[in-house]
């Protein structure tokens, strides 16, 4: 798999993150879905004028900010950035 952008913005209790294409940001939740710690996310919406999905990832005991990050971060195909909105 190539790789792709994912901006990530911290909203309180959550995280938005903002993935280049539906078929990436479906190819990351499964990847995500394979951490024990990664359990819930809001449904997926998607913007086709700048072909992007987005969604949201609220924080846990077991998930906190942090870490999310980080899990993030750990993926090769994912290039992280700050999501400027």
């Amino acid at each position: 798999m190539n790789t792709f952008r994912v901006w990530i913005r911290r909203l309180g209790s959550a995280c938005r993150v903002r993935v280049d294409g539906r078929e990436n940001a479906m190819w990351l939740l499964g990847r995500l879905g394979q951490s024990r710690a990664f359990n819930s996310r809001e449904p997926i919406r998607d913007d086709e004028a700048s072909f992007r999905s987005t969604f949201q990832v609220p924080y846990t005991s077991d998930m906190p900010c942090s870490a999310f990050e980080d899990l993030l971060a750990a993926i090769p195909e994912v290039e992280l950035m700050p999501d400027p909105e």
